[in-house]
């Protein structure tokens, strides 16, 4: 990355904008310094040994256009994130990293359950992780900043776990006004063949709850996924769901200037305001779309859909918040009043207390306001 990476088509430094990430992975965000050490603690074999070497090694592994060869390179990740130390390490760095990249609220997601192999409990996992995210906030308050992160535990699709994960994420949920806190559900895995509706219990025990919920869907699947996700799961955001651009049929403007016909899923996602988490790095990294310029993101944001911008996993597409909306702002000429809106609609989308997610508005307006 180089310093212009980072500048917008105003000449602004996006890094200076606050901004709200909702979808990142805490197993898709090491820093490659710190794989190196804990691999080093428990003689775990790595691809290479050199920091530099080895970002470079994850991003063109990831670099695939297969969603299923992306998500091998965890296998690295999770293999040294097996106890509570490394788990409160890769936490407390990763919410360092997200402060300095000017994010203000994160919400932090990983499958416990893919994270016991050395003897931890899942109680004993979340723990490890809210009190590096504790630690984090802590580190970033001591340099004089600010930024608020909780976690949302996920479940595997291919995975026969989600229940218990689910009745977690309900033991803890009182825990979200805490820093690090549990916050949420997410579905996370392979999508196709392994549909949201065989983990009906789990989403039944999170609605008695009153427990929001986000999937991924519309991915590397399509509307039916995205359908099952809304329906089955009943969730409030869609973990990516370019897709739904699958349900839009586009032509030439008609008398009424109307030039795309939303069918009726698209629909309900657009008037029920269901935040999409979009990925836009990430996304061509798996083969949704050929090039940023054919990612749906802008025809979506036109036709009024609720678009966030999302970095997924940060180590393996070698992005940060700040690089996703300059590569945005650049192939689509936005202007700082779009990237805001962004913001705005990922601030609403949070998993937080109206209160608080009104408060986080009120930084953002600032923050911009500052930035013109």
């Amino acid at each position: 990355m180089s310093e212009e990476d980072f500048i917008l088509p105003n000449g602004a430094d996006a890094r200076t904008l606050p901004k709200i990430l909702l979808h990142d992975h805490l197993d898709g965000g090491l820093r490659p310094s710190t794989i190196v050490e804990l691999a080093a603690e428990i003689e775990f074999e790595l691809p290479e040994s050199d920091p530099e070497l080895l970002a470079n090694w994850f991003h063109e592994a990831a670099d695939s256009g297969s969603l299923t060869s992306y998500l091998s390179t965890f296998a690295i990740t999770v293999g040294v994130m097996q106890t509570a130390q490394a788990l409160r390490r890769v936490a407390r760095e990763a919410v360092v990293d997200l402060a300095a990249d000017g994010v203000i609220y994160a919400e932090l997601r990983w499958a416990p359950e893919q994270h016991l192999g050395r003897g931890l409990s899942i109680a004993e996992a979340v723990s490890a992780v809210e009190d590096g995210i504790a630690q984090g906030i802590a580190d970033v308050e001591a340099r004089g900043g600010w930024i608020r992160v909780q976690q949302l535990l996920c479940a595997m699709r291919q995975g026969n776990r989600s229940e218990e994960i689910a009745n977690a994420v309900a033991e803890h949920h009182e825990s979200h006004a805490r820093p690090g806190g549990v916050c949420g559900f997410d579905l996370a895995g392979p999508e196709e063949g392994f549909p949201a509706s065989d983990h009906q219990d789990a989403f039944d025990l999170l609605a008695e709850e009153f427990i929001p919920v986000t999937v991924h869907a519309g991915e590397a699947d399509g509307l039916d996924s995205i359908e099952s996700a809304v329906l089955d799961a009943r969730a409030l955001r869609i973990g990516h769901g370019a897709r739904i651009a699958d349900d839009i049929d586009l032509h030439d403007e008609d008398a009424e200037g109307t030039f795309a016909h939303i069918g009726s899923l698209a629909e309900w996602v657009k008037n029920r305001r269901i935040a999409l988490e979009l990925a836009p790095t990430s996304n061509l990294q798996t083969g949704l779309a050929p090039s940023l310029a054919a990612h749906p993101f802008n025809l979506l944001y036109e036709l009024g859909f609720t678009v966030t911008v999302n970095t997924d996993n940060r180590l393996m597409s070698a992005t940060t918040a700040s690089l996703e909306l300059a590569r945005l702002a650049n192939e689509f000429n936005y202007e700082l009043d779009d990237l805001e809106q962004f913001q705005y609609a990922a601030a609403e989308a949070a998993f937080l207390p109206s209160d608080d997610r009104d408060r986080l508005s009120d930084m953002i307006a600032a923050g911009f306001d500052e930035g013109r």
